[in-house]
């Protein structure tokens, strides 16, 4: 048995037999480990692996991609992902982005025109010192993004998502906000122009602003804070407001007479 513990020979089926009646086992005991299952990989399995490897490569490229300090213009890049802050000092015209991730994105020092962004996810970006001219944000997700320095000017936000947005030191002007939804939603030191904010508007802010023909009409303004110098301008069309709201517009010195204070029970 020595020289086959050492691996130089390999005992016959009769001495096999013989050591399987001694240690009481089967002959299935001595196969165990005599043949090694083979690790090798075919040449179709190497051609898949080699395929999957290339697609993961191509994959990391593409969430590398740097679009900063292009010139982009009757581009489709809809279904775009994962830009972050790579797309900067930028100049888009008449470009589609429909159905796109910019999550996360920075845009700086930006000149977008006549995009169209119709159901993208902007969540959580900073859009600083650009300009955002009669694009479409149809249906998107804009929730705690935060706009500074920034003019947006014939837009299309129908259906958008302003949950916790932060419009800053910019400008707003002649945006169409039909069903858009707002919520937490801050405007400071901005210009707001040929705006008509419809529906519900609850715990948003107005603070430092200078307004052109703003209207609010058919509005439930609620836990809303307004702090301006003078909220004449204002005009306020069967609109309501609860308590909280409706002390802010008075103290602005607001026309009240669109206005219908709720009865407490009603304010939640």
């Amino acid at each position: 048995v020595g020289k086959w513990e050492r691996g130089e020979s390999m005992p016959d089926i009769i001495t096999f037999n013989r050591l399987a009646e001694i240690l009481g086992v089967d002959l299935n005991y001595f196969s165990e480990g005599l043949f090694p299952v083979s690790t090798e990989i075919t040449p179709g399995e190497s051609s898949e692996k080699q395929t999957n490897d290339l697609l993961s490569s191509k994959q990391k490229k593409n969430r590398g991609w740097d679009m900063s300090r292009g010139n982009w213009m009757d581009a489709d890049f809809s279904g775009l992902k994962n830009l972050h802050e790579k797309f900067s000092s930028s100049n888009m015209l008449r470009c589609k982005f429909v159905g796109s991730d910019m999550s996360g994105l920075l845009l700086k020092n930006n000149n977008v025109l006549t995009c169209d962004f119709s159901g993208s996810d902007f969540s959580r970006s900073q859009i600083q010192d650009s300009n955002l001219s009669n694009n479409l944000f149809n249906e998107c997700s804009m929730k705690e993004t935060e706009f500074s320095q920034t003019y947006i000017t014939g837009c299309d936000f129908t259906g958008a998502d302003f949950t916790g947005v932060i419009i800053k030191s910019g400008g707003f002007a002649k945006n169409t906000i039909l069903d858009a939804i707002w919520n937490c939603t801050s405007f400071i030191d901005s210009h707001i122009e040929d705006v008509i904010f419809t529906g519900p508007i609850q715990d948003c802010s107005f603070e430092n602003c200078s307004f052109t023909r703003l209207i609010f009409k058919n509005a439930t303004i609620l836990n809303t804070f307004f702090k301006n110098k003078s909220l004449k301008k204002v005009q306020f069309i069967d609109c309501q407001a609860d308590r909280m709201t409706y002390e802010f517009l008075k103290n602005g010195k607001t026309n009240l007479t669109g206005i219908i204070l709720l009865p407490k029970e009603n304010e939640e």
